[in-house]
């Protein structure tokens, strides 16, 4: 092991908890939607809310620093790597609940967003219908506030259940003080975790709901790129597009080493030839630097920065 590979905490300690579980110094690109991302000490695969309460809780007695990751789409994490623990959440539990004049269907937050939307289409079941192909885990789009089409977790989100260091709790919509692609989880990094969500939906037919995927997936089609990227890369601002600042700019295309804007949809960053996070974490502070330059607009990133970025 490299001097830059040794652990920041005392990994017998988990070795202890968690035996064979635990997985040393992997390499995090294999879990982003992007494919890059430097290794961690440590990484537990979750695979139900149970074992992410068990492992979160762990973590927190004795005192280790950790990180979760779901689908990996909303994160761009540093060359340098993650220090000590990611749990990878694999908890994907979905139950559908038909005896209410308001049908709820309940599901873990290692969920992917687009097979939740498919399951409850098949029974009928409207609501959803907006998150279909958005990237990445129920949870992270209720920690974000994701949204597409006309609507956001905002509106669509009952209940979700919250792991604190006190106990359990279920927060409301309200509860989590929903913004632009943002929430007060979000916004004040508290320690907490979502284990699961609930959604009241409406009754329909598998037939009309799908009806109205079949006119979201073509839209998207023609307008999202392929590649690796990690969905939208800025917010949009206020009255206007990310992408349309961005191509206003002159920068379709634009490529800093592996890294390129996609040709398609200037907000979309695809990891077009073998890109380090450098060469993204570049391209995202050149465009920032000349969208600013071109139009006095300042971009936010809706991804999050994880690990050490140096300009």
């Amino acid at each position: 092991m490299t001097d830059s590979m040794k652990t920041s905490f005392p990994i017998e300690k988990l070795r202890e908890r968690f035996g064979s579980d635990l997985q040393e110094n992997v390499m995090l690109s294999s879990y982003t939607t992007a494919r890059v991302g430097g290794p961690v000490e440590g990484l537990i695969v979750a695979h139900s809310a149970d074992e992410m309460e068990k492992t979160i809780r762990i973590l927190w007695d004795e005192g280790i620093p950790y990180t979760i990751i779901g689908g990996g789409s909303n994160v761009l994490i540093s060359d340098s790597g993650l220090k000590g623990v990611v749990v990878l959440n694999r908890a994907h539990t979905v139950k559908i609940d038909m005896n209410q004049d308001l049908p709820c269907v309940t599901a873990e937050s290692g969920t992917i967003l687009s097979s939740l939307v498919h399951q409850v289409a098949l029974r009928g079941l409207s609501g959803l219908e907006w998150a279909l192909g958005i990237p990445g885990t129920v949870g992270g789009a209720v920690y974000g506030n994701a949204g597409a089409h006309g609507s956001d977790m905002q509106a669509s989100l009952y209940m979700a259940d919250i792991l604190q260091q006190n106990g359990k709790a279920s927060w409301s919509s309200q509860d989590m003080e929903y913004a632009y692609r943002s929430s007060k989880l979000k916004r004040n990094h508290q320690p907490v975790v979502i284990l699961s969500a609930r959604f009241r939906l409406s009754r329909s037919t598998p037939e009309a709901v799908q009806v109205k995927l079949d006119a979201i997936t073509a839209k998207r089609k023609g307008s999202q790129p392929p590649g690796a990227s990690m969905g939208s890369m800025f917010k949009n601002p206020p009255g206007d597009f990310a992408g349309r600042l961005i191509e206003d700019a002159g920068l379709k295309g634009k490529r800093i080493g592996g890294a390129e804007i996609s040709p398609i949809h200037a907000n979309f960053f695809i990891n077009k030839e073998n890109a380090k996070a450098a060469d993204l974490y570049k391209l995202i502070r050149f465009v920032q630097a000349k969208v600013y330059e071109r139009s006095k607009v300042r971009l936010e990133t809706e991804i999050e920065l994880l690990g050490d970025w140096q300009d």
